[in-house]
């Protein structure tokens, strides 16, 4: 038994004909077969080509709630079972400029023709892509013609299949309709013209292939793995169409002594055991050069401190991450007898030390 058509759409029964469109363009769209390949997207298709053939088309509506499917029976001359004839029904609205919208088919003029996109893999050091650099890159790519300023020739005249539209239409009849497809116009590729003398040096493609040396910016802030976008700095269109775009695509190398983390850097720095002891300031490496930290008394080895704003940039801001320093106590490997002396006089209770480990070690047992 067939469906009311009303739920077919998803809509009311005092549904406005715009929003009847609406609704069968969000489904014609999710269930045409062109772009839907499940299983069972073609009967779903034609039964919601169905319900918008009536119930696009104010007589065959009125019909419809009227007498509801009945109003569309045809009857065999022997009175058998009724079959349904919707040939050629479209409804007032335009089924064509609905499949237009996510074919293609309602650009008017030539087709928007770009050169292809390129991509140029770039190494930085950390320093680059914390503070962004300016280099020079050379890479091989389309570049229009000079002999003809990328027009493919000369004596340009509109093509005379697609009429300077850049597309072709076609038609395609089925049982439910009429329904428009549309694509590039074979004749010109899309491009609305047609040349009568075409360019020696480019053979009318209106790009040449060339080595080009260009200085690229690269933002403060990128990471590994970063992709920047150059604009108009990819191939040529063919025939004087836009450039194409050219993406850098960022690796960073590895650093002697940082170590990052987002816009965070990492460093460890080693100290000795009386500066540990005692404390004092050292000297730590930045991303800005020296900087001076103050280490306090009693300082434990792997204790971490946080530089404020001295980390990576942050990208397309003007915030900076942090440094954070880790320092290592180091033992001296080499000591002279009244080094020995002074360690021994200052002593130290290794066996409280341990005393104080095994019991945590019971107390877990207990």
């Amino acid at each position: 038994m067939t469906r009311d058509y009303y739920e077919i759409l998803g809509v009311p029964r005092t549904a406005t004909k715009e929003e009847i469109k609406k609704a069968y363009k969000t489904l014609a769209k999710k269930h045409h077969p062109d772009l839907n390949k499940e299983e069972g997207s073609s009967d779903k298709f034609k039964e919601i080509n169905e319900a918008a053939a009536v119930l696009g088309d104010d007589k065959k509506r009125a019909d419809y709630d009227a007498m509801g499917h009945n109003a569309f029976h045809q009857r065999s001359r022997n009175g058998a079972q009724p079959e349904y004839d919707f040939s050629g029904m479209r409804g007032d609205f335009d089924f064509g400029d609905i499949f237009d919208a996510f074919f293609g088919g309602g650009q008017r003029g030539p087709r928007t023709v770009r050169g292809d996109d390129l991509r140029y893999d770039i190494e930085l050091t950390l320093e680059e892509a914390a503070f962004g650099v300016k280099k020079k890159i050379r890479l091989r790519k389309h570049e229009r013609c000079t002999e003809c300023k990328g027009k493919g020739g000369k004596d340009v005249e509109t093509c005379s299949t697609c009429h300077g539209q850049g597309m072709v239409r076609q038609a395609r009849r089925t049982p439910f309709g009429v329904f428009q497809t549309a694509g590039p116009c074979p004749q010109c590729g899309g491009t609305g013209q047609h040349i009568k003398h075409i360019c020696r040096e480019c053979g009318g493609e209106g790009i040449l292939d060339t080595d080009k040396s260009i200085e690229v910016s690269i933002p403060a802030g990128v990471d590994e793995g970063t992709r920047v976008r150059v604009p108009g700095e990819g191939n040529a269109g063919p025939r004087g169409t836009t450039y194409g775009d050219l993406y850098l695509f960022i690796s960073i190398d590895e650093h002697p002594v940082f170590t990052r983390k987002g816009y965070d850097i990492h460093v460890d720095v080693p100290i000795s055991f009386p500066m540990a002891v005692l404390g004092g300031e050292i000297e730590v490496p930045t991303l800005d050069g020296k900087s001076k930290l103050k280490i306090p008394k009693s300082t434990q080895t792997h204790t971490v401190f946080r530089l404020r704003d001295k980390g990576v940039t942050e990208l397309h801001t003007n915030g900076r991450g942090d440094q954070y320093v880790r320092v290592v106590i180091q033992t001296p490997e080499k000591l002279t007898k009244a080094q020995e002396k002074a360690l021994r006089d200052f002593g130290g209770d290794d066996a409280k030390l341990q005393k104080g480990l095994f019991s945590k070690l019971k107390e877990s047992f207990i």
